[in-house]
């Protein structure tokens, strides 16, 4: 496993919640979402009720990022934070798929199964095509997925 795999996979079994970026016809979205990350690192999973605006942009469009950070709100930040974005496609899980990533998702979640078993709320699988880490404010590497 490379250095930018594990922490990228560190980083992510952390840290709970994430920054889900969309795009829709009122320009781009931001949202706080809780999320978990396959054992692969190829996908993200999280749940969001069907009448959000982040799930209406992601069926328009399913690219998206969704950055996730370790700082502490601290000075010190800007020299020991890291921070990774996930690059890649969004969209609901399949019937067929859905009970593998409620089990991953509650697995890290299990605060969140009334929300996520509501007959209105939808399981969103990510898709990374990549990973883009950010150490020590200013050093970037790559973690790519093949197609």
């Amino acid at each position: 496993m490379s250095v930018v795999e594990h922490e990228v996979r560190t980083l992510l079994e952390q840290q709970y919640l994430g920054v889900l970026a969309t795009h829709g016809p009122e320009g781009l979205h931001a949202s706080l979402v809780a999320f978990a990350s396959s054992p692969d690192l190829g996908s993200l999973v999280f749940a969001t009720p069907l009448t959000t605006r982040k799930f209406a942009n992601l069926e328009r469009d399913p690219r998206m990022a969704f950055l996730v950070d370790n700082r502490s709100n601290q000075r010190g930040d800007c020299h020991s934070a890291m921070a990774a974005t996930a690059y890649g496609r969004a969209g609901a899980a399949s019937p067929e798929s859905r009970q593998q990533w409620l089990e991953l998702y509650l697995g890290k979640h299990p605060h969140l199964v009334d929300f996520v078993q509501a007959p209105s709320c939808v399981l969103v699988v990510v898709r990374v095509a990549r990973f883009s880490l950010v150490r020590a404010f200013q050093q970037v590497s790559e973690l790519v997925f093949s197609p």
